[in-house]
């Protein structure tokens, strides 16, 4: 069975920092494009980012600079360096398998002071 588990969420003050991770178990990353969504409360889910199999990356116009994807094919994980955080980025945050359409249960990124 294909399982992403995100973990990394929390709260933390304006212009704090965190780290997300997903790990994967049941599949294999290395061909497929991984992607970051947040669903913020009364609001769709939107996708924050995305990396390709050959490490390529995109990024919403709103955390570009902020924000850092990246992941490590040889452990299955795939990261959300998520720093100079704002309330507005307050959010859960899903990982995404592209190839496959799979979905992780979701981490709470709480940014308030």
């Amino acid at each position: 069975q294909v399982q992403l588990v995100e973990s990394g969420g929390g709260f933390v003050q304006p212009g704090g920092s965190l780290r997300l991770s997903c790990a994967g178990s049941g599949t294999i990353f290395s061909f497929s494009v991984m992607g970051w969504y947040r669903q913020a409360p009364g609001k769709e889910r939107e996708l924050v980012a995305t990396i390709s199999s050959s490490g390529g990356t995109n990024y919403i116009d709103s955390v570009k600079g902020r924000f850092s994807i990246s992941r490590d094919n040889s452990k299955n994980t795939v990261f959300l360096q998520m720093n100079s955080l704002k309330p507005e980025d307050t959010a859960v945050y899903y990982c995404y398998k592209f190839q496959g359409k799979v979905w992780g249960q979701g981490t709470l990124v709480t940014v308030s002071s």
